[in-house]
């Protein structure tokens, strides 16, 4: 039997009223508390509560549940939904830079760092898979309102300036992605990951706006510039509401690193390995390769890997931007080429591009496809 989630408070009020016997329910981060009167004369089985707080009257209700209690953690193990920045960034004064280590995202990174990267804590270990299970679900609840082809990736470093002419590159054809119905999505950090969004923020906004977006960002290039994230939260102030969506998918074990800002969803992890995973697979419309180093090139033999075996039953463009860096810098882009003629890489769609108007192309004809 397959269980039906209810997340809201709404939902689980709707569903008190209309049923007295309530099967195969799992019950998300839920208050049952002061819902006394709706809860009498039901009956639940078979039932799963995750992090719900519950009055002692509903106890002699329960046949056949399991009850998954809240642990004492600076997090919740049991998220019902995917953050948003202001989640992650609770606690941030505007014009006070320092008070971002008094965040909540900070304040987790802390606790994750103290208990160790890999904690062998049992509770801490159990804590965490139950989060980024939390995460996975209600991520696979998000993308379900967008065609697989048109969920697209740009993988790139962290260090990326803000002066750079491929930040401006990758802010713009994002932009013009989302225009076109793309969800983008990213990493979830800074550089190239926050250009991504950044240019989905602005998303059904004219291009000069965006361009003045980013030189006033540029004042603090990097994210380790003390006032990178208050520019940014000054300049959502002033565009306080996107017309579009963007999803970042960041990572705790690089949590030095602050989180896109311009992200409106943010499915944030604790293992690394379930987030890249994650990232890769869901992005079926293609990933695009701008300039990065170490966490870069592992993402792009990992896609390689996966395309290879047609793991998602079919292969996605694999697109580099940028072709002195990928074929002089840092030559991955010849090394699989290579392979696939000889046939040690099979399936791979590759392409290599300085214009973002030859991979925008790249992108609308495999979806067409």
């Amino acid at each position: 039997m397959k269980y039906k989630e209810i997340e809201t408070p709404e939902a689980l009020k709707r569903l008190l009223r209309n049923h007295d016997i309530i099967e195969y329910i799992a019950f998300q981060n839920l208050d049952f508390t002061g819902l006394e009167e709706l809860l009498k004369d039901k009956v639940f089985q078979n039932c799963l509560f995750l992090g719900c707080k519950l009055p002692d009257a509903i106890f002699h209700l329960l046949q056949n549940c399991f009850i998954f209690p809240r642990l004492d953690l600076p997090y919740n193990s049991y998220v019902n939904r995917l953050y948003t920045p202001l989640d992650l960034y609770q606690g941030y004064v505007l014009g006070q830079p320092d008070s971002f280590w008094q965040t909540f995202d900070q304040i987790v990174y802390r606790h994750f760092f103290k208990t160790g990267k890999y904690a062998k804590d049992i509770k801490e270990t159990l804590a965490r898979s139950l989060h980024d299970h939390a995460i996975t679900d209600a991520l696979d609840d998000f993308i379900e309102a967008f065609e697989e082809k048109k969920i697209v990736a740009f993988m790139g470093g962290h260090a990326l300036s803000r002066h750079d002419k491929s930040y401006a590159k990758i802010a713009l054809l994002s932009k013009t992605l989302t225009e076109k119905g793309f969800l983008m999505t990213s990493g979830g950090g800074p550089g190239a990951m926050e250009a991504t969004h950044l240019g989905a923020w602005f998303g059904g906004k004219p291009d000069n706006e965006l361009t003045t977006a980013i030189r006033f960002l540029a004042q603090a290039p990097t994210f380790k510039h003390p006032k990178w994230l208050d520019l940014a939260m000054q300049l959502r102030q002033k565009y306080p509401a996107p017309l579009y969506k963007s999803l970042a998918i960041p990572t705790w074990l690089y949590g030095h690193e602050p989180t896109a800002v311009f992200a409106t969803y943010i499915a944030k992890y604790f293992a690394n390995s379930i987030r890249e995973d994650k990232l890769l697979t869901i992005a079926k419309g293609g990933i695009i390769f701008a300039p990065g180093n170490a966490g870069t090139k592992q993402e792009i033999f990992q896609e390689a890997t996966q395309d290879h075996y047609l793991s998602l039953g079919y292969a996605s463009p694999m697109i580099f931007m940028d072709k002195y860096y990928w074929t002089v810098e840092k030559p991955v882009y010849p090394c699989l080429k290579k392979m696939l003629e000889e046939q040690k890489y099979q399936n791979l769609i590759l392409s290599i591009h300085d214009d973002p108007d030859e991979i925008l192309k790249v992108i609308l004809t495999f979806t067409k496809a």
